[in-house]
């Protein structure tokens, strides 16, 4: 399928992420109802519906190898629908199949999405066969030998958007109901997408029928669409409030207007019949009221309330943001304006400065979105890791509404996958050693996130074995990564070397551990948006990861400090303490010119950024300067600076690509912002610059 044309693209994007979602959807379904151990009626309707549209979406972009899968997902749950007794003969083997063909098409998902036209479809004849014979021992037969979906051709989208046994009339009944709709402006590819509308809606009727019918054969009839609206004919299979529903909550509808009904009488007997009984005549259609929403004034159904709003548009709005908000600074300083007693532009100024307030926290909100999808996908992994390792263990999660930048959240799918797994394999006990520890036999993981001072804190506390300090001092000695003698180390020292790259207590290779990766990743992606990682754990009662991240990483509240004639800033989240030294302050010098002070009964490096950076300076006294106290993870360390400029919010800009050469995150430096006064500070990477100094 060809890439090229815009329409395709638009089409091809609202397929990957209307997939994405049904599958998220239909994990979450299955997980669930693998812990109650049965399916409810709601949710066998639920998953053949997401297999259903999920196979003429698939059909209808040319994926054929989704599309097959889907359709043979569909078919046993069409069956179980029929009689759900049938689930009792599949039970045990059916979760297992319907994960690994959600696992598939997944994959295949990801695949388009990376590749494009280049994508190169897998074959799920695998996957087929055994779904097939699962239909087959519930139809009470013998299974036979499945076909390769790779040689036949694939069903036309009018034929795949039902199973066989699920055909509607072919004759209008009576008691149908007409809906005109209109498509979004300039949406393209309309009788794809009245199509499209057409196969959400076939669950919920007993007939349906359109005008023009069989759109998605006849892309001329794009422009008849756009003109006359898509004019659909249904016979509700329970109500039009669910038609009516599955309209609204479709994407690209501009309007619909419900026309009337056709019961038997015409419009004319109606009145008639109302006449006769002395009452006034009812409307032709009495459903068209709901279709009226509050400010409709043409019968037309309101607009969409919620937009898929592509993440690329929303960081150049949050560019622009950014660039108002210096640009406001810059006129607010300007030097012209010195001295000047100017009542009507302060005035005005301040109504600019609410304004752009506002707006840049309309900007952000926009950009947030829950924990929850990060903390769903974490139940298949613990699931999967049970039956693996046959360990029991219930996974429980708390404050998943709590919001963060996009972004972020993107960020923080591997960080937490790769904590869950460390907490199955390593933490976990077996069943059997639980209960000889006086333990229950099922394990508990809890995942939990909260709002703190501006800060997202996220907890993954398991009830294990806990960290065992003598095991984690021997391996971290065997691979010689220890930097001062054993005894010099504190107990939270010895649980952040489990942190460092190449360290790992399992010796065994695993699917899940053994390969000396995995918290090492997690640390430096925390690290990478801003954040940091604190451990805290018990001997057999269990440990707990802490991670401290922003809410954002586009806008971020920092220290500025002056540097000689430079200005640096450094993130608030990074600061542990400010002061001046005195004569009673404990300064210790090293023979190789270092410096060391000592602070309620530890000695903390100090890194004179004067000399770090190599700028000139008039301050070079330690006493005459400002000590600030910063902290990434274990490491901190006190940074000497010329004074403080005072705390501010800023946007953070990254570097041109042309500086990409001189490797400016190792050297301390994660980006810059621009000043009210229009000139650059530079922000410190904290994690880098003490990584740097060790």
């Amino acid at each position: 399928m060809s890439t090229d044309d815009s329409s395709t693209d638009s089409l091809l994007e609202a397929f990957i992420y209307e997939t994405s979602s049904l599958l998220d959807q239909l994990d979450e379904i299955m997980l669930d109802s693998e812990k109650q151990k049965s399916l409810s009626e709601d949710n066998i309707n639920e998953i053949f519906r997401i297999m259903h549209t999920t196979k003429g979406s698939a059909a209808m972009m040319g994926f054929n190898e989704i599309s097959n899968l889907a359709h043979s997902v569909e078919d046993v749950f069409f069956l179980i629908r029929e009689d759900p007794s049938r689930l009792n003969l599949v039970f045990d083997t059916l979760f297992d199949l319907i994960f690994q063909s959600s696992d598939f098409l997944r994959q295949e998902i990801e695949s388009i999405q990376n590749n494009g036209s280049d994508y190169s479809p897998s074959d799920p004849t695998d996957l087929i066969n055994k779904l097939e014979a699962q239909a087959a021992v519930m139809k009470g037969q013998a299974p036979e030998k499945a076909k390769s979906p790779a040689s036949e051709k694939p069903a036309a989208p009018e034929a795949a958007a039902k199973p066989e046994g699920d055909k509607k009339e072919a004759v209008p009944p009576e008691d149908t109901t007409q809906i005109r709709v209109f498509f979004a402006d300039d949406s393209q590819m309309e009788n794809i997408r009245a199509f499209m509308l057409m196969t959400q809606l076939k669950d919920h009727c007993d007939f349906i029928d359109s005008d023009p019918p069989h759109p998605e054969t006849d892309s001329s009839l794009c422009d008849s669409i756009i003109k006359n609206g898509f004019i659909i004919t249904v016979k509700p299979s329970y109500s039009l409030d669910d038609v009516i529903k599955v309209i609204e909550a479709s994407s690209s509808i501009k309007s619909y207007e419900v026309l009337g009904s056709s019961s038997g009488n015409t419009k004319k007997e109606e009145k008639a019949a109302a006449a006769s009984a002395g009452k006034p005549a009812a409307p032709a259609a009495s459903s068209a009221k709901k279709a009226k929403k509050p400010g409709s004034s043409s019968g037309h159904g309101a607009l969409q309330s919620l937009i898929s709003v592509n993440q690329s548009k929303l960081d150049h709005l949050m560019d622009l943001v950014g660039e108002l908000v210096t640009a406001e600074s810059m006129v607010a300083s300007n030097k012209d304006l010195a001295g000047l007693k100017l009542d009507n532009f302060t005035k005005s100024f301040r109504e600019l400065r609410k304004l752009t307030d506002e707006l840049q926290d309309v900007v952000m909100s926009i950009r947030m979105v829950p924990l929850t999808g990060n903390f769903q996908k974490m139940n298949r992994i613990v699931r999967d890791m049970s039956k693996k390792l046959n360990k029991k263990v219930d996974l429980v999660t708390i404050g998943g509404e709590t919001e963060v930048d996009k972004t972020i959240s993107d960020a923080l799918t591997d960080p937490l996958m790769h904590m869950i797994r460390n907490s199955m394999d390593h933490a976990i006990e077996t069943p059997e050693e639980r209960v000889a520890l006086g333990k229950s036999e099922t394990g508990k993981i809890t995942l939990s996130a909260r709002n703190v001072g501006g800060e997202i804190l996220i907890d993954v506390k398991d009830d294990g074995r806990g960290l065992d300090t003598d095991g984690i001092m021997a391996k971290a000695k065997k691979n010689d990564i220890l930097t001062k003698p054993e005894s010099e180390y504190t107990e939270k020292e010895i649980f952040h070397l489990i942190m460092l790259p190449g360290f790992s207590t399992n010796d065994n290779v695993t699917e899940y551990s053994g390969r000396g990766v995995g918290m090492d990743v997690v640390r430096k992606n925390v690290e990478n948006v801003g954040g940091n990682i604190s451990i805290h754990s018990e001997k057999n009662k269990g440990t707990t990861f802490t991670m401290k991240i922003p809410l954002t990483l586009a806008i971020m509240d920092v220290m500025d400090i002056s540097l000689g004639k430079t200005t640096f800033s450094i993130p608030i989240t990074s600061i542990k303490q400010s002061f001046k030294l005195t004569d009673d302050s404990k300064i210790m010098h090293n023979t190789d010119g270092s410096d060391m002070i000592m602070l309620r009964g530890e000695c903390y490096p100090i890194i004179r950024l004067y000399e770090y950076f190599n700028i000139p300076t008039q301050v070079t006294d330690l006493k005459d300067g400002i000590v600030i106290q910063v902290e990434s993870g274990s490491d901190v360390a006190c940074i000497f600076a010329d004074e403080l400029l005072g705390e501010q919010q800023v946007v953070v800009k990254p570097f041109p690509p042309f500086f990409n050469k001189y490797n400016l995150k190792n050297s301390g430096l994660s980006g810059c912002t621009i000043l009210g006064n229009g000139s650059i500070s530079l922000i410190l990477d904290i994690r880098n610059l003490l990584s740097s100094e060790r």
